[in-house]
């Protein structure tokens, strides 16, 4: 068996490495810098001191970017269109698990978004721009009701909407004729 001896510095190499980074190596002059890159460039930026940080937004600043990404969610339903009608055209008409499937999302999603819709907004609502923040809720609802549009249309090329008059006729009252025809002899 081998004599296992403790090591004298308990922490890993590459903690050390790190903390203790090699010195640096100088280029030797006969080798020359690549295209686009001066050693005497890189020099000189580590003796430039960085500028301020950025300053703060003013309120004006905040409300209008608070507005962007408010229409930036208003909007985000819209472009899950395209994808949802291509999914629901490929899933077909008859009933199957998927397109069921297909159709319960494409209910469930928009319903699911009109009932939280202050919620979606409520982080980008200030006091100035409660006005504006209407708006782009109005549109975000408008989206949702586009999204349930599709599945409208979706039920409907299934056959699940009664809009012929053949889905009614179990509560449709029989019609009484007017005359009846009696055969005169009857064989």
């Amino acid at each position: 068996m081998t004599d296992l001896k403790p090591a004298a510095d308990p922490s890993p190499r590459w903690i050390t490495d790190l903390t203790n980074p090699p010195p640096h190596k100088s280029k030797p002059a006969s080798i020359p810098d690549p295209p686009g890159y001066s050693s005497q460039a890189v020099s000189k930026k580590k003796d430039v001191s960085r500028p301020a940080g950025r300053q703060q937004p003013s309120p004006e600043q905040m409300d209008q970017l608070k507005l962007k990404k408010a229409w930036e969610v208003a909007l985000a339903p819209a472009k899950n269109l395209p994808m949802t009608l291509i999914m629901m055209y490929m899933s077909g008409n008859s009933l199957q698990i998927f397109s069921i499937m297909m159709v319960f999302m494409a209910f469930k999603n928009p319903i699911m978004g009109l009932l939280s819709t202050n919620q979606a907004f409520e982080r980008f609502e200030t006091d100035s721009n409660r006005g504006s923040i209407l708006q782009v809720k109005a549109a975000y609802v408008l989206m949702q009701v586009l999204a349930l549009a599709v599945g409208v249309w979706k039920i409907n090329s299934m056959g699940l909407l009664p809009t012929t008059r053949s889905d009614w006729l179990a509560w449709e009252v029989r019609r009484e004729p007017l005359e009846h025809a009696i055969p005169a002899l009857s064989l």
